[in-house]
């Protein structure tokens, strides 16, 4: 049996710290980070709160809401960040400048960031705002995991031939530095797997041994 992800413990206390609408309010650029990012209806806060056991994120029956970079604390050293969500048909035009303008500062300056969670909806995978992301993520060495989310909407076989077919995809565009998974916030399938990239990037992976007494 494998000792527990000490990531579990982390994210079970997370609490949230600071809400930033520019890169000069983020905490400082010091410690380990990993942003979620997403289209506005993908299920990234759905996802956030199962990962964290709490109601972290701002879940909204009107997507778009996120309108500001926010942070969450695991402990001293580490953070999780949910970035604005994008895509929404009714936010004004100024707001998603803005929006794409400090996010793309944010993760063009941010030091303490290790890897980006790219959430997709497994019904609409490989959106333009995915491919961009895809894009800058390969291009600046930029440790990335996706997540088919809502994955339960679909059956096992239709869900696992979409995360196949969109691994194939990623692979002849991208190549093998991306990553990808299953994920259902309802049915908390994928938990183990998205912990342990996680717990990789935060450098928690080779602290296992230390949280068994």
């Amino acid at each position: 049996m494998q000792l527990k992800n000490p990531i579990l413990g982390l994210c079970q206390q997370s609490t949230f710290m600071l809400s930033a609408a520019k890169v000069d309010q983020c905490p400082d650029d010091e410690g380990f980070e990993v942003a979620f990012a997403g289209r506005s209806n993908a299920g990234k806060s759905s996802a956030l709160n199962t990962l964290t056991h709490a109601s972290l994120a701002r879940t909204s029956k009107t997507p778009g809401r996120t309108q500001l970079l926010n942070f969450f604390k695991l402990d001293d050293e580490r953070r999780l960040v949910d970035l604005p969500g994008y895509g929404y048909a009714k936010v004004p035009i100024p707001l998603k400048q803005h929006w794409q303008r400090h996010l793309e500062a944010y993760l063009g300056s941010r030091e303490s960031l290790k890897g980006l969670i790219l959430m997709m909806d497994i019904r609409h995978p490989m959106t333009d705002f995915d491919l961009l992301m895809l894009d800058w993520a390969v291009a600046s060495g930029m440790p990335m995991h996706i997540l088919l989310t809502k994955a339960d909407k679909l059956t096992y076989g239709a869900a696992k031939n979409t995360l196949l077919k969109v691994q194939s995809e990623i692979r002849k565009g991208w190549g093998d530095a991306v990553t990808i998974q299953l994920f259902s916030a309802p049915k908390r399938m994928g938990l183990e797997e998205a912990y342990t990239v996680l717990a990789d990037w935060m450098e928690l992976a080779d602290k296992g041994s230390e949280t068994a007494e």
